[in-house]
């Protein structure tokens, strides 16, 4: 008997009802097999990287094309061939933790790449520190010649960069003075998961003593990092042990120079640094390794490039 068209008609809705069908059921049973990681492929990660300046610091923030620099590491390091080897083209604030020359000297050679037009730097962050010399006078010289506006920070404040990302002051107190090296501005970077809680963090200290470790410790009981700086340069008046069973991080990174003259970083510290972290390939030396980076992905965490 031949087939009608509103047979046709009805066979032909009846296949394609099937079909869609079909498809529903088979993207349902995907969907619940499909693990979910929470990062979208929006927001870039941040990118912490350690340079290489000899004997000094200076860690580079990286997010979506802008830049910021915790300390800047001693002058004629080469600090500027290395931030424009980077394509650093504007700075959105560079942070001096302390005024020790191999932590702010660099700064002092940034006027000539600002008055070139080589470089942008939108603010200096400064701490409390009570020590005055050639290092802080040349320091804010510089602000002033370029109108570089000035900020003081102090525990509780917070410093801003990337989105879904905070940088937390914990350290100088407003209310103490001190100078040198006691005197470094300790930041905590952490990244923010969707339930505002923290998903991964590390912690900068300058060159922070052990006497700034305990108070900190103290302030900050539940103080803890994936990736610590450690203090100093890795000298033996920093990194206390109970300092760093508290911050437990998986990761440790040194800003030092090679064959430096202070024996830096010292034996006894790399050893208590590998008993923390677990293992001695977590402990990351600038006169080792050169400059080396890490990076903090949204839902993901820390992770080594």
């Amino acid at each position: 008997m031949p087939v009608t068209r509103k047979s046709n008609r009805c066979i032909y809705l009846w296949i394609l009802l099937c079909g869609v069908l079909w498809s529903a059921l088979f993207g349902l049973l995907l969907s619940a097999c499909t693990y979910d990681s929470g990062w979208s492929g929006g927001p870039e990660p941040v990118r912490v990287t350690f340079l290489d300046v000899g004997q000094g610091l200076a860690v580079l923030l990286e997010n979506e094309g802008r830049f910021a620099l915790y300390d800047t590491g001693p002058d004629s390091a080469g600090l500027m061939d290395t931030l424009m080897a980077r394509g650093v083209k504007s700075l959105d604030w560079v942070l001096v933790s302390h005024f020790h020359r191999d932590h702010g000297g660099g700064f002092m050679e940034m006027g000539a790449a600002i008055e070139s037009g080589r470089l942008k730097v939108g603010r200096l962050l400064v701490g409390r520190d009570t020590a005055v010399g050639f290092v802080s006078d040349s320091v804010y010289k510089v602000a002033r010649r370029y109108k570089v506006p000035v900020d003081t920070l102090e525990r509780g404040d917070t410093v801003y960069f990337a989105e879904g990302f905070r940088l937390e002051c914990l350290w100088p107190v407003g209310y103490g003075r001190f100078g040198g090296n006691r005197a470094s501005v300790v930041l905590m970077g952490s990244m923010v998961g969707p339930q505002a809680g923290r998903e991964s963090a590390f912690l900068l200290t300058g060159d922070l003593d052990t006497v700034g470790e305990n108070r900190l410790m103290e302030l900050s009981r539940d103080l803890s990092a994936d990736l610590l700086q450690v203090g100093h340069h890795g000298s033996a008046g920093s990194s206390g042990l109970q300092f760093l069973a508290q911050v437990a991080p998986k990761y440790a990174a040194i800003g030092v120079g090679k064959n430096n003259r202070y024996g830096h970083p010292k034996e006894e510290v790399v050893n208590k640094l590998r008993i923390v972290t677990g293992d001695s390939s977590a402990v990351y030396r600038t006169d080792l390794h050169g400059s080396f980076s890490f990076e903090m992905w949204p839902g993901v965490g820390l992770v080594v490039p």
